[in-house]
């Protein structure tokens, strides 16, 4: 499986993103060739090699004779639809405008049919929109993963006047969406960016394991106090890449002046609250204080309530947040009947339909308590008894 991580150094554009895919490999007279399926009079793909603070990167340029000021989102499916596009490109570039599109009507509340997308209407936007979606199909990406985005501040002039930035389309487009705040007073995401990377990523964080093969840089056209680049990564996903990919967090906080007994209270309740995992790394801290990092794995929505629970019942003045990505691997329970009773085991699919079994450890003890027998006996019994599901 071919992973594509999008790492948004600063930020991302549409005309970045298509610039990143090319950088990497995507063949312009490819690239070309499947934007002719669009129909549109005269388009034409530049590319260009450029210097951004140092570092080589391409840019990509639409050329176009359009004298369209704004389209309808229905004017701009009949363009994409009417295409000869692949039938999965077109069902996927029509998603994206529809995302758009939605955000837009409850933006300015009118019909969703009636939106006049005006910076977000042009020939170069559905550009970027199917040259991305093209270019990932040509690489043989089957998986987006996408760095955390980060937002500037400032305004910037659109068809109504100025707008705040964020944009409030891009706001829009980026809800549930991992996101920092940046100093730099730019548009650093675009809503066409935004309308992409959260409409194709499975998830975001930090990068995925994977075998590298390709990279590639993007180059925006504003000139920023950092490289105004975006990054792709593209590679083969390992095998722990075939389990479940999601993102979560991960809560922490150094503690060394707190009663020991505190310390059963605040993992219940920190467990009780929806936390996925909760656990203690014994450090040695300043002014040789023996001490805790209190380790907190969570949903990012769960994040909040969490920290709140640290600091009301621990004595931390401070809580560090990251997101991480956990992989899981499939699995199911299933009873087994042993000597004294049903246990039920965990049973897990790993390495091209291999499984591993783990005996529930509180039906273990369970029986052998009852049976007043010793505890690795049941855990064993279950064990033997489960050898059917092992492959």
């Amino acid at each position: 499986m071919q992973i594509a991580y999008f790492d948004c150094i600063a930020g991302a554009s549409g005309d970045m993103i298509l610039g990143a895919l090319v950088d990497a490999g995507l063949s312009m007279d490819l690239l070309q060739t499947q934007l002719a399926a669009l129909q549109l009079d005269e388009l034409r793909v530049a590319s260009q090699r450029v210097v951004k603070h140092g570092f080589s990167a391409t840019r990509v340029e639409v050329q176009v004779a359009d004298d369209v000021p704004a389209r309808c989102l229905p004017d701009i499916e009949k363009v994409v639809m009417q295409s000869t596009l692949a039938p999965s490109i077109k069902e996927r570039a029509v998603e994206i405008f529809r995302r758009i599109g939605s955000v837009e009507a409850a933006i300015h509340n009118v019909p969703l049919e009636q939106v006049h997308l005006h910076e977000l209407g042009g020939v170069d936007t559905i550009v970027d929109v199917v040259g991305t979606l093209i270019g990932l199909d040509a690489l043989g990406v089957n998986q987006v993963v996408v760095s955390p985005l980060p937002l500037g501040r400032g305004w910037v002039q659109g068809a109504h006047g100025k707008i705040p930035l964020p944009a409030p389309a891009t706001l829009g487009l980026l809800t549930d969406v991992p996101i920092v705040g940046s100093p730099l007073e730019a548009e650093l995401v675009t809503p066409t960016a935004a309308a992409l990377l959260s409409t194709l990523a499975v998830s975001f964080g930090p990068i995925p394991a994977m075998t590298l093969r390709r990279v590639g840089y993007g180059a925006g056209t504003l000139e920023l106090p950092i490289p105004n680049l975006l990054r792709v990564l593209i590679g083969e996903a390992s095998d722990v890449l075939r389990a479940t990919t999601e993102t979560l967090a991960m809560l922490e906080t150094s503690i060394d002046d707190m009663n020991p007994e505190f310390y059963e209270y605040l993992v219940e309740s920190l467990l009780d609250a929806g936390a996925l995992d909760v656990f203690l790394t014994h450090v040695q801290m300043k002014k040789g204080r023996p001490g805790n990092i209190v380790h907190v794995l969570c949903r990012p929505d769960d994040a909040s309530r969490l920290t709140h629970i640290l600091f009301a019942e621990s004595t931390t003045l401070g809580v560090r947040q990251s997101l991480v990505t956990r992989h899981c691997l499939p699995r199911s329970t299933e009873p087994v009947e042993t000597p004294y009773g049903i246990v039920r085991v965990k049973v897990a699919l790993w390495d091209n339909g291999k499984t591993r079994i783990k005996p529930e450890y509180e039906d273990c003890r369970r029986l052998a308590e009852q049976h007043d027998v010793p505890l690795r006996e049941v855990y064993r019994a279950a064990e033997i008894a489960a050898q059917h599901l092992v492959r």
